[in-house]
């Protein structure tokens, strides 16, 4: 997870400077409480993306005027490249090409919270390079934020540092990326880095080095962008709780399908270990997800605060008089539920520090089973394979309409941790 601190180093002093004053407009607690916030968004692009997707609900007026991200810099050093990492739409990509001059005119499509825009290269010759320029600078003009980019093969040569005064001159906040760095090799990454810098006359610490075509150190980049207008920042953070629980619950329904699987065999279910080692693994990486410290040994006594051995034991007692149940989906269905409900427990627990009750506990992994039981039954008429059991119980957990979390919690109602109970 990044610190905020961190990210906002990587912004350039006088980009610090032209943003202090928005942030300084925030109320102390709120500021503080987006820092906190901040913290806990993901690092990974692709997850950073599932949030941008979530915050853009969030977005207090759907068709106001986005902020517009401006990618310049000079000719092929990969802006459209960077450009297509963040466009929505498959049909808003730039061409891309190994030719320099591919693109001739600004392009913007929607990223999301923002508007992005792809420019031509901006220190370009002759009639058409000036007119390319002209485009580039025009977008740049207009721009809220600016990514302003070189290449680490090229370095940041005498010719561009004209281009990179100009841009400065225009008094907008920015960063600066060097694309390619997976060209470099790893002992001569930090020299091209410095070098550039230098040229720059800038910390070596305030360029980003990326490699757009490999999505190496995007989510920096998007960081950046986003922490520097707290308007932006707010819509993310608002959308977290949602994030977490999309996140948590691909963790959830992982757990439930080997759960399912390690039960085959009828044994005594929370009694078989590499049971309760499945679920304590789920609720560490659930809390992991929610920014929560915790040990093993809590994790596990959280599961065994649900009693889920003797809920699961009767469970199997009840569902077997029915009759026409094999043992082994009895024990799956039950071993896969179990472990949804302690899933959901514990991301409630995390986020809200409230322990869900018994009753609701009990009636969701009870209403589960039923419903795993009835699917699995007309999916097979004999003992499946490993394979077969885990893509069918992914399905049919997909299919409860349980990763929509508005629909356990409509249900749930959470009761504070009482005395004598394990908090973690």
């Amino acid at each position: 997870m990044p610190e905020f601190e961190d990210i906002l180093e990587l912004l350039p002093d006088n980009t610090q400077e032209i943003l202090n004053p928005l942030w300084d407009r925030l109320p102390k607690e709120e500021k503080q409480a987006l820092k906190l916030l901040f913290e806990g968004l993901p690092l990974d692009f692709n997850l950073v993306n599932m949030l941008m997707d979530l915050s853009m609900v969030q977005m207090k007026i759907a068709l106001a005027r986005k902020n517009k991200v401006v990618i310049v810099g000079p000719a092929n050093v990969g802006k459209s490249t960077l450009y297509n990492r963040f466009v929505r739409e498959k049909t808003d990509q730039a061409e891309v090409s190994p030719v320099p001059g591919t693109t001739r005119v600004n392009q913007m499509a929607d990223a999301g919270i923002f508007a992005i825009v792809d420019t031509p290269g901006a220190d370009a010759v002759g009639p058409v390079g000036e007119k390319e320029k002209e485009e580039a600078l025009s977008a740049a003009q207009e721009a809220d934020f600016l990514v302003i980019m070189f290449d680490a093969i090229q370095g940041v040569k005498d010719t561009e540092l004209n281009l990179y005064h100009q841009l400065l001159s225009l008094e907008k906040p920015y960063l600066i990326v060097l694309n390619k760095i997976d060209l470099v090799s790893g002992k001569h990454e930090t020299v091209v880095i410095e070098k550039a810098a230098h040229n720059l006359g800038i910390d070596k610490n305030k360029i980003i080095p990326i490699s757009a075509k490999r999505g190496v150190n995007i989510s920096q980049v998007l960081m950046g962008i986003v922490i520097a207008d707290p308007e932006l920042l707010i819509p993310m953070a608002q959308a977290l709780p949602q994030y977490r629980w999309n996140l948590a619950w691909r963790v959830i329904v992982t757990s439930a399908t080997i759960s399912g699987v390690i039960a085959l065999a009828p044994l005594p279910l929370i009694d078989f270990i590499p049971l309760i080692a499945n679920q304590s693994t789920m609720v560490l990486t659930i809390a992991r997800i929610h920014n929560y410290k915790i040990t093993v040994k809590r994790a596990r006594e959280l599961i065994a605060t649900f009693g889920i051995g003797l809920l699961a034991r009767t469970l199997f007692q009840q569902l077997s008089k029915l009759g026409g149940v094999p043992g082994w989906l009895l024990s799956s269905a039950i071993a896969a539920s179990t472990t949804v409900a302690m899933g959901y427990a514990a991301s409630v627990w995390f986020e809200k520090g409230e322990r869900i009750s018994q009753e609701t506990f009990n009636n969701l992994t009870t209403n589960l089973t039923e419903e795993l039981v009835g699917k699995l039954k007309q999916l097979f008429k004999s003992k499946p394979s490993q394979k077969s059991l885990k893509e069918a119980l992914a399905d049919s957990l997909e299919d409860t309409g349980m990763a929509a979390r508005e629909k356990i919690d409509s249900a749930a109602q959470t009761d504070p941790p009482k005395e004598g109970q394990p908090s973690v």
